[in-house]
């Protein structure tokens, strides 16, 4: 090591904020705007060092008010790493506008590879910050995380377990910094901003990965093969007393043994353990109404977009983490520092029990897969440990408005509504093939690690195809899409496959995940994104007046009848363009693909 260069950076680093720890503790620019503050004074306080201390963070220089940015953010975990064989710096890959996205490998055995990070058979847990860079508490608490096990009594954290922390993920819009962003949220001071430099909300691009970022962190991913991922936010809304809130798929599903050891093993460790350092810990809360909390609380299931909804589909154990934004910035990295230490030693001791729930479900392959849910009030309702408000007329909107009180209140047994009624369901298909020709979408299937293999020579099976009998186009682009919502049913066909055709074979670890990318009908396939809009537009037509004499002829046949039946609707009948097209579409020159789903399923 160099220690006189270390000690030169570290004086420098020292130096530069000394003035700003000294000065008067500056405020937030929106604290006069935002609700009244309960008093917090927890034990978690005692984890902070002051400023003097040489291995402070940024953070804890600031007095718990400021959040570094990329440069310095690195610098100082440069500065750690070269202190230590625990910890390597590993680049996922470059940003849009080119920085690199940098994650942690923390390791007993100081590896800095895949390969040898599964050699030794511990579980590993992965942990990402700043996917909406405003919402960077989780940096701050991993940086003094990793501090304190290489400069203080923790190292025995990573004795059973690894760790890969990825401070910044959208670290464009983390340098798209601001005082005024996040107008919601009570710090920190300067914060990045919610999408990335194009304008996308990773948070929404899990399952179309279209942005770089979302590209690199599958891949990641895929080669590090984490055994939990906790994606940490700031979440917006009411106001309530929980300052650390999480949550997790449902029991329902495709990921259900995962669900139980997260529920009864992970969850009531956590919650144990931020109790006792002086936080509120709670489910996710999102409420029925925001003016009016006797109408309940909104039970969540996430879609394939999402980071929990992704994991829950390829069987990646996922937690969203929601830290209250109406807490402090200092209160909310303190709780966080506790969730991940505890969530370190939670897998340590019951990561084989947790290696096993996820090998139960990527091995299970359920005949039956629920794509989308219908919503119904739970058999249990919630004891809400919520804020105290009152509504007045507004002078400004004419609105009736709530107004927070800042005081505790508890409201029992609110009603809860989840989306837990099966809806649309789907029968496993032993493989789906796709043709050559959509190339963005088996290059999808590849970014996400399924596998596939390809038709060495033209084959004719018979297969099963979805026909659309409906289908809807959003009015407005979404994420750089136009979706489309359709209506479906299966039909027998006879079909030649080209060499090249991709075949899918759902009975895999991520078979669950190609069906939920597959089907037509999941909230977030594939189809539903855009990548089939060609199939909905007509290319070939038939001039009205080769109609009129092919119809003469048609009708020479059992189509009269038909034809005479259709009639009777008015509105067919009084369109004239209606009843050629109604001849053209049973003519052998309609096109034979049109709203044909071009992904064929094998049973």
């Amino acid at each position: 090591m160099q220690t006189h260069r270390f000690h030169l950076l570290l004086a420098t680093i020292i130096s530069a904020t000394t003035t700003f720890s000294t000065m008067a503790e500056p405020q937030f620019v929106n604290d006069d705007i935002l609700p009244p503050l309960p008093h917090w004074q927890g034990q978690s306080l005692a984890i902070m060092k002051d400023p003097p201390h040489v291995w402070s963070t940024p953070f804890e220089r600031s007095k718990g008010l400021k959040s570094p940015n990329y440069h310095d953010t690195f610098e100082w975990l440069d500065t750690l790493i070269s202190e230590t064989s625990l910890l390597h710096k590993v680049s996922l890959g470059k940003s849009p506008q080119g920085r690199d996205i940098w994650m942690i490998v923390a390791s007993k055995e100081g590896v800095n590879a895949p390969k040898a990070l599964h050699h030794h058979g511990k579980p590993t847990v992965l942990v990402q910050a700043g996917i909406h860079a405003g919402e960077i508490d989780g940096k701050d608490a991993g940086m003094m995380l990793l501090r304190d096990m290489v400069k203080g009594d923790k190292a025995n954290l990573l004795d059973n377990v690894n760790l890969l922390f990825v401070p910044i993920f959208n670290v464009d819009g983390h340098e798209r910094s601001s005082i005024h962003n996040r107008v919601n949220q009570r710090g920190p001071i300067d914060m990045g901003w919610r999408t990335n430099a194009t304008n996308l909300n990773l948070n929404r691009d899990y399952a179309k990965a279209d942005s770089i970022e979302m590209r690199h962190m599958l891949s990641a991913i895929n080669q590090w093969q984490p055994d939990l991922y906790i994606d940490v936010h700031v979440t917006d809304g009411i106001d309530y007393q929980y300052d650390i809130t999480y949550g997790y798929n449902l029991p329902r599903g495709l990921s259900q043994n995962s669900y139980q050891w997260l529920h009864d093993v992970y969850q009531p460790a956590i919650d144990t353990e931020l109790s006792k350092a002086g936080h509120i810990p709670g489910p996710l809360v999102f409420a029925m109404d925001k003016t009016d909390l006797s109408k309940g609380l909104y039970q969540w299931i996430a879609s394939q977009r999402y980071s929990d909804g992704y994991g829950h589909a390829r069987h990646l154990p996922t937690i969203l983490v929601e830290n209250h934004s109406l807490k402090p910035f200092k209160q909310r990295v303190l709780g966080t520092y506790i969730y991940l230490e505890q969530t370190l030693k939670t897998v340590a001791k019951h990561g084989t029990q947790l290696k096993t729930a996820i090998r139960k479900d990527q091995y299970a392959f359920p005949d039956t897969v629920t794509l989308t849910w219908k919503s119904e009030t739970q058999p249990q309702g919630w004891d809400f440990k919520g804020i105290e408000y009152y509504k007045e007329t507004s002078p400004i909107s004419g609105n009736e408005v709530v107004r927070w009180t800042g005081k505790p209140k508890l409201y029992p047994n609110l009603p809860v509504i989840g989306n837990t009624i099966p809806d649309i369901q789907v029968t496993r298909p032993n493989a789906y093939y796709i043709p050559p020709q959509w190339q963005t979408v088996i290059e999808r299937l590849s970014v996400h690690g399924i596998r596939m293999t390809r038709l060495e020579q033209p084959q004719t099976l018979s297969l099963k195809q979805y026909h659309f009998d409906e289908h809807q186009f959003a009015k407005q682009s979404y994420e750089s899409h136009q979706r489309v919502k359709v209506k479906a049913t299966l039909q027998k066909v006879k079909v030649q496959l080209p060499k090249g055709t991709v075949r899918v074979d759902t009975k895999q670890p991520l078979g669950d995940l190609a069906m939920m990318l597959l089907e037509p009908q999941s909230p977030d396939s594939f189809l539903q994104w855009g990548f089939f809009n060609p199939i909905f537009t007509r290319t070939e037509y038939m001039e009205a007046y080769a109609v009129e004499p092919m119809a003469q002829q048609m009708l020479n046949t059992k189509l009269k009848a038909e034809f005479e039946q259709a009639l009777k609707d008015k509105t067919f009948a009084t369109d004239p363009k209606a009843r050629l097209r109604w001849f053209y579409e049973r003519s052998p020159y309609y096109d034979n693909q049109y709203l044909k789903y071009p992904v064929y399923r094998q049973h």
